[in-house]
C-alpha cells in the first residue's frame, strides 16, 4: 500500500509537472502571437547615401526626396529621379496607403520612354541609366538599374578631364570664356559618327563621353555627355534637353 501511494504520487507529480509545462508553453504562444500582432508594418525603406556622382539639383519637373513611400504621381516621380540621381544599382520601395493608383502609375511611366529619358537628362552622365527595369508585386516596386558608363570608362574620361582642363580651363577668366575654350576643344577634336546614326555601324563608343574625347568620334548625345562633365567641374548647374532626333546641354 505505501509503495502503491509513492507510484501514485509521483505519477501525480509528472502529471502536474506536464500540465504547467503545457500550460506556460502555451502561454507563450499567446503572449507571442499577441506581440506579433501588435508589431506595426512601416513601408518606409531607407534612402543611404549618394555616390559621388550625386547632383543636388532640383528641378520644376523633379526634385530630390527622402520619401521612400509616394502618395502621389509627383512624389512618385520625384522617388524615382532621387533613385537615379544617387547612383542606385537596385531600389526597392512600397506605395503610401493613400495612393490608390500608385501601381498603375508604375506601369505607366515604366512604358513611357519619354518620361524616363527625361529624368534621365538631368542627372550626372555617370549616374544616367542605359536600361532600368521595372517590376512590382502588391504594393511593392523594384527597381534595376544599368548604366551608361562602366567603371573603367569612367576612370579613362576622367583621367582625359583633367588633362583637357589643365590645358583649356584658365581659372583667373570668367566662365563664358572657359565654356568657349572647353567646347571648341570638343568639337575640333572630335567628329560626328555618321556611320553609326546612317548605317547602325557602331565602331565606337560615340554616344557617351568616351569618343568624342577617347576616339574622337560622337553623336549627339557623346558630345552632350562630355560637356555636360565640363560644365559639372566648372559648377555651372545644367542639364540635357532632348528632342526626337537631338540632345543638348
Amino acid at each position: 500500500m505505501i509503495k502503491k501511494l509513492a507510484y501514485f504520487n509521483i505519477t501525480v507529480g509528472i502529471i502536474i509537472i506536464f500540465v504547467g509545462l503545457s500550460l506556460n508553453y502555451k502561454e507563450e504562444i499567446i503572449t507571442f502571437y499577441k506581440e506579433k500582432g501588435t508589431k506595426t508594418f512601416t513601408k518606409e525603406v531607407e534612402i543611404t547615401p549618394q555616390n559621388d556622382y550625386y547632383r543636388n539639383y532640383d528641378f520644376k519637373f523633379v526634385q530630390n526626396t527622402t520619401n521612400s513611400t509616394p502618395n502621389s504621381y509627383q512624389e512618385l516621380l520625384n522617388l524615382i529621379y532621387t533613385v537615379i540621381n544617387n547612383g542606385y544599382e537596385k531600389f526597392t520601395f512600397y506605395c503610401g496607403d493613400e495612393y490608390t493608383y500608385c501601381i498603375d502609375d508604375v506601369k505607366q511611366i515604366a512604358e513611357n520612354n519619354e518620361i524616363l529619358s527625361t529624368i534621365n537628362n538631368y542627372v550626372h552622365p555617370y549616374n544616367a541609366f542605359k536600361q532600368i527595369e521595372t517590376g512590382y508585386k502588391g504594393e511593392k516596386v523594384y527597381l534595376e538599374i544599368r548604366h551608361k558608363y562602366s567603371q573603367k570608362n569612367i576612370e579613362e574620361i576622367n583621367k582625359k578631364v583633367d588633362e583637357i582642363w589643365n590645358q583649356v580651363v584658365k581659372m583667373d577668366d570668367i566662365q563664358m570664356n572657359n565654356i568657349h575654350s572647353i567646347h571648341n576643344y570638343i568639337i575640333n577634336n572630335a567628329v560626328y559618327d555618321s556611320a553609326r546614326t546612317d548605317e547602325n555601324i557602331m565602331n565606337y563608343q560615340s554616344d557617351i563621353a568616351y569618343g568624342p574625347l577617347l576616339e574622337g568620334y560622337a553623336i549627339c548625345g557623346g558630345y552632350t555627355d562630355a560637356m555636360q562633365l565640363f560644365l559639372e567641374k566648372l559648377h555651372i548647374k545644367n542639364f540635357r534637353v532632348a528632342s526626337d532626333n537631338h540632345i543638348w546641354n
